[in-house]
């Protein structure tokens, strides 16, 4: 049994962190609806990809936050972008436009654009960053080598994938999918090693958690549920969301969860014991949360507010965690 009165101490401390650290700072990214955040690995730079087939970058220095360029080149919406694990200059993004693209952040241009069979809706590079998996909406995955930009191999399912991911030695790959299960594949010879019953509802989201202990998914039953990666048991679920859950994130250490939906707050729970720190109140639909690679900040963004007006509130990203005033 692990000793609660030390536990007790540490969500004491993170509650009181977020007492004193709870100001939301927020930014114009794009001019419509942004789809996926995400911060390079030295945390230096937060990346925004919107339904406006821009991607935004913006450099990150001792709390300030201004926009630096903006990637132009898709000619469909952005639906999703992660960053090298390794090099905090490169990035990778998925479309809706039939193609991925690698862009290098210190020259500001496209390095790389890899055509692919359908509509792109997710994306996800291996730590080792020699791979790069991109999935469509026809249930197809394909992967890229990430040095020369080729197509290595595709792979198509017979289930709907919802959200795709590597493990931290990337020889395992990670999908989600529409009846509620993960499956697990060996990389890269693609063999299904595993199947494990997740949700009763579909399985939305997957994420790792930087120390390679734990994954966690979301699931259209509002559940979070908690995973270790060596016994592929399922730990605890977090049970605070009353909306399918879209999006989750680890803080850097693994101690903190962050997890959003449809619900007007976004969940903050602690890892080890399932409890809440704090929540954060949002006037709309969260579609993406990030926390900082180094720092308890979280990057996130929220749909249009105001359907009728289109103009107000489109295209902000928002960090909270900052000194409260």
């Amino acid at each position: 049994m692990f000793n609660m009165g030390s536990f007790g101490n540490e969500i004491e401390r993170h509650r009181q962190h977020f007492k004193s650290h709870s100001k939301v700072k927020e930014y114009q990214a794009h001019s419509a609806k942004v789809h996926s955040v995400g911060w390079s690995c030295d945390g230096r730079r937060l990346a925004s990809g919107s339904f406006d087939k821009t991607v935004s970058i913006f450099n990150f220095d001792r709390e300030r936050l201004g926009k630096d360029f903006t990637f132009r080149g898709h000619s469909g919406s952005v639906d999703q972008l992660c960053w090298h694990a390794s090099n905090p200059d490169l990035l990778a993004t998925a479309s809706g436009d039939k193609s991925a693209r690698i862009w290098d952040a210190r020259t500001q241009k496209c390095a790389a654009t890899i055509n692919t069979k359908g509509e792109n809706i997710n994306i996800t590079w291996a730590p080792d960053g020699q791979t790069i998996a991109v999935g469509n909406k026809e249930d197809l995955v394909t992967f890229i080598d990430a040095r020369t930009h080729k197509v290595k191999s595709e792979q198509q399912f017979d289930f709907e994938v919802n959200e795709i991911s590597w493990n931290k030695t990337s020889d395992l790959f990670f999908l989600t999918n529409g009846q509620g299960c993960i499956h697990i594949l060996g990389y890269p010879e693609l063999e299904l090693q595993h199947v494990l019953k997740a949700h009763p509802g579909t399985c939305i989201c997957i994420e790792f958690d930087p120390t390679g202990r734990y994954f966690a998914t979301g699931s259209a039953d509002t559940l979070v549920s908690l995973w270790d990666v060596e016994e592929l048991a399922c730990l605890r679920t977090f049970s605070r969301l009353d909306w399918p859950v879209r999006t989750i994130s680890f803080s850097h250490d693994g101690k903190l969860l962050a997890s959003a939906s449809e619900d007007l707050l976004i969940d903050i729970g602690e890892v080890e014991t399932g409890l809440k720190v704090c929540d954060i109140p949002v006037e709309a639909a969260t579609f993406t949360v990030a926390w900082h690679p180094s720092q308890y900040l979280l990057a996130f963004a929220c749909d249009d507010k105001d359907t009728y007006d289109r103009k107000h509130d489109a295209g902000i990203l928002k960090v909270y965690g900052f000194p409260s005033d």
